[in-house]
């Protein structure tokens, strides 16, 4: 038997090796955060946070749906604007839900929300813009400041009034010179809707009242 025949034998008894089986099972990736249905939470210090919240918002897909828990005492004017623009120009199809706090410029992404949700204890405050500096700054420089603050004042008035839908001098009253607001409150201003602490989790109460409101 030469070598070559040989060889041709043990290639043929030889069975071919199967194929690796491929699992159609994915886990959970960074895809899954970004479709319909992601959850993210705005709480804290919105100043000292900004890049994470940005962050959070830039990593879901344009145009999808999810859920943005609240409990915020505000920070920032500019970063309220921010995460309200990118909720905006990104088509989020966002719901808010206050779980505590959701107040000063932690208001402009809540109002940037589709759907507002409330709890009964919920707290909202409204006030004017405040501008603060640690440096020692020249008395032409904090004139400069505070004329410009003034502008972002009415800036952010119109923003709440439009996102709102409600008349500029109504939402104007609630800033000056500011003012608390439960979440029953702002339920009766029809900025929200109301959510029962025990009724049940919070998907189960977003369809069961968006069902109500369709069977209107």
């Amino acid at each position: 038997m030469s070598v070559a025949h040989r060889s041709s034998l043990i290639v043929e008894s030889v069975k071919p090796h199967p194929a690796p089986h491929r699992s159609n099972f994915q886990p959970a990736s960074e895809d899954a955060t970004r479709r319909n249905g992601w959850e993210i939470a705005i709480s804290g210090d919105l100043s000292e946070k900004q890049s994470d919240l940005a962050e959070a918002l830039l990593d879901v897909e344009v145009g999808t749906s999810g859920t943005i828990f609240f409990d915020s005492a505000g920070g920032s004017a500019y970063v309220g604007i921010s995460l309200a623009s990118l909720i905006k120009l990104r088509g989020l199809k966002a719901t808010a839900v206050v779980l505590g706090e959701c107040s000063s410029a932690a208001l402009l992404p809540f109002a940037a929300c589709e759907e507002r949700y409330v709890l009964p204890y919920s707290s909202l405050y409204f006030h004017p813009v405040r501008w603060s500096s640690e440096e020692d700054i020249q008395l032409e420089e904090a004139a400069e400041w505070t004329r410009h603050f003034a502008i972002i004042e009415d800036e952010m008035d119109k923003i709440l009034s439009d996102l709102f839908g409600k008349p500029f001098a109504e939402v104007r009253g609630w800033t000056r010179p500011g003012r608390f607001f439960t979440g029953r409150d702002v339920v009766a201003l029809g900025l929200a809707k109301l959510l029962d602490l025990h009724g049940g989790d919070v998907r189960t109460q977003l369809n069961r009242l968006r069902a109500a409101q369709t069977a209107e």
